[in-house]
């Protein structure tokens, strides 16, 4: 009789990780079978720290049983993912995937409302991990001019920096088609506050209500958690879509001073032109990046998340 715990000749099988329920993975395997993993207890000594090891996305190596229970003995080096402070454990990091073609931000001017210190905050870190980013601004049926207007400058303030922007409306059924096209073939990443249509994006791709959608308070117009953990779904366009739950805050994790900069693309060209190479762009003499941000060439907004960013690197609290 077999001893409990011991491996079959399958092991080392790889497979990608597609949902994560907090303390089991479903792993497929490139054959197309789905194994629930758990992961061995030394993951959790390796690596930066996270509140998980294992995320959505990962490619990760298994000892299969005979009894067909796995386990997951190792992670295969991840080409990118996207990481934020966790939101209750300050010196841990929360990786949401790993492995991304693209990350969809979904954003929304009301209903609730996106901030421009969240999106500078999301796409400082795509930066930072090598993590391509298209902007959705989702729900523009439900605006109306005014913020319309604001929608409009948002998208040419992103849209100059280089970062491709578009603006989607499941209900109006606006935008599914580029959606659809980005996600061809691509492992993308869908991101953003519970309550701006995620579930909704996904079910629209998809046909069918695949996804539960949630309603927004009327109170605070703030969304409620639909999503609950991580997963990838597969479209029939060959690419994948990973929903993750709704974030409220993003905190940047393991980022010095000195290169936060890097990773504003308009604020880095202009620092060149400072008059000192380690200029923080704060109150040093003959600062170019406070010069074009008086002049208008760099937004206020942009600077202001800049300087919002540099207090978590100096342990400051998050400001949501």
């Amino acid at each position: 009789m077999e001893k409990e715990g011991e491996e079959s000749n399958l092991k080392g099988v790889k497979g990608r990780v597609i949902k994560n329920t907090g303390n089991t993975y479903l792993v497929r395997t490139a054959s197309g079978s789905d194994l629930i993993c758990k992961a061995k207890g030394n993951l959790r000594l390796k690596g930066i720290r996270s509140t998980s090891p294992v995320v959505v996305g990962d490619m990760v190596f298994m000892n299969v049983n005979r009894d067909g229970t796995a386990f997951i003995t190792d992670i295969d080096e991840r080409k990118n993912y996207i990481v934020r402070k966790a939101s209750n454990l300050s010196k841990h990091a929360h990786i949401l995937a790993a492995n991304i073609d693209v990350a969809l931000l979904c954003i929304t001017v009301r209903y609730p409302e996106t901030t421009t210190v969240f999106i500078d905050r999301f796409l400082v870190t795509a930066e930072a991990y090598s993590v391509p980013v298209v902007l959705d601004f989702n729900k523009i049926d439900l605006y109306n001019e005014e913020e319309k207007d604001y929608l409009q400058a948002l998208i040419q303030l992103y849209s100059v920096i280089g970062y491709r922007s578009m603006k989607t409306s499941m209900v109006a059924g606006e935008g599914v088609e580029e959606i659809r096209e980005i996600t061809r073939d691509k492992i993308i990443l869908l991101a953003g506050h519970s309550g701006v249509g995620k579930s909704s994006i996904i079910n629209a791709l998809k046909g069918e209500n695949v996804q539960k959608t949630g309603e927004i308070s009327g109170y605070h117009h703030k969304g409620m958690h639909t999503t609950t953990y991580s997963e990838m779904i597969e479209l029939d366009n060959g690419g994948f879509v990973i929903d993750t739950p709704g974030i409220k805050g993003f905190g940047t994790i393991d980022m010095m001073p000195a290169e936060v900069s890097h990773y504003f693309p308009e604020i880095f060209k202009v620092s060149e032109k400072c008059k000192f190479y380690n200029c923080l762009h704060l109150n040093e003499p003959d600062c170019a990046v406070r010069k074009a941000v008086e002049e208008h060439h760099i937004s206020e907004s942009r600077y202001h998340s800049y300087l919002n960013i540099l207090e978590d690197t100096g342990d400051g609290k998050y400001r949501t």
